[in-house]
């Protein structure tokens, strides 16, 4: 049953979303402030109630797409052991849950995480993703909302340096994240009729727009000083992963996708996570070595 409700829920993901809100979370708590143990929880179960509900309504609208692709044709709803009219309620009420408890943690948060669920299951799943081979760009906000979401529990004013460095990080990882694997699996978007870069402009040229952004990516985590307070940390953790990230694409440009396309993709992501938590590295660090 676990198995389940894992895979209707996404929970792999729903990890990845939760390390990303507490990276927000941190880079946004104010020193100052008392730690609360309830807090941080109920932050916690907000955003994994939100992101779970919303992953599985995606699963509850997709279900007959995901039916032709072999990729997904093993979801709970597209195989028939989750009816779509269940997964609909348990997703509704995880997503009620979510929202509220983030409300009650700080309205800002609660208004972005209602901004999500309608950028992510209204605008991207519905309208974007069916006709737009970028619906990627668009649907990468949504995506990059859960950081912000942990920063606003803590610090409502979400256009700081500090907010804008972290939502850019999450926004332009996706991009390169998205296309590999959709290089990987064009075959399967094929299939679902689903238009996307390499079903419609083919592998070389979406390996351009995939280098594009893993610049754009690389070249703001490398510009973080001028968004955040660094130490030596900075240059410790962001230099070598930003070397490999590009050295890693560069691999897979030059063979067209054949080799180490998986190698890109987990420096993609391994990377995301180290820009992310450089600044709450950096904030705290003083509580280990007596940083002022």
């Amino acid at each position: 049953m676990f198995k389940i409700y894992s895979s209707l829920t996404k929970f792999g993901i729903v990890i990845f979303v939760l390390l990303a809100g507490l990276a927000g979370y941190a880079s946004g708590y104010q020193i100052e402030t008392v730690f609360q143990w309830r807090h941080l929880v109920w932050f916690v179960g907000g955003l994994y109630f939100l992101s779970s509900g919303s992953l599985a309504l995606n699963q509850v609208q997709e279900y007959k797409l995901d039916q032709k692709m072999p990729r997904t044709a093993n979801r709970p709803i597209a195989t028939g052991k989750i009816k779509p009219a269940a997964g609909l309620i348990l997703s509704l009420v995880m997503i009620f849950v979510g929202v509220n408890m983030l409300f009650e943690l700080s309205p800002m948060a609660g208004y972005l995480a209602v901004a999500s669920v309608l950028l992510y299951n209204v605008a991207y799943t519905m309208y974007w993703k069916p006709r737009w081979i970028f619906a990627a760009v668009p649907g990468a906000i949504p995506g990059a909302l859960p950081i912000t979401i942990g920063y606003a529990v803590n610090n409502p004013d979400i256009f700081n340096s500090d907010s804008i460095y972290l939502f850019l990080i999450m926004f332009l990882w996706q991009m390169p994240h998205f296309w590999t694997l959709a290089i990987k699996y064009k075959e399967d978007y094929r299939l679902g009729e689903i238009p996307t870069l390499p079903t419609a402009l083919g592998v070389p040229k979406t390996l351009f727009h995939v280098g594009l952004y893993t610049f754009a990516y690389a070249g703001v985590a490398i510009a973080s000083p001028f968004f955040l307070q660094t130490s030596w940390v900075y240059a410790a953790l962001v230099f070598p992963f930003a070397f490999m990230l590009l050295k890693e694409f560069f691999a897979v440009y030059r063979s067209e996708a054949k080799e180490r396309w998986f190698a890109f993709f987990m420096w993609t992501n391994i990377s995301m996570l180290v820009f992310v938590f450089v600044p709450v590295v950096d904030k705290w660090s003083f509580l280990f070595i007596g940083r002022v």
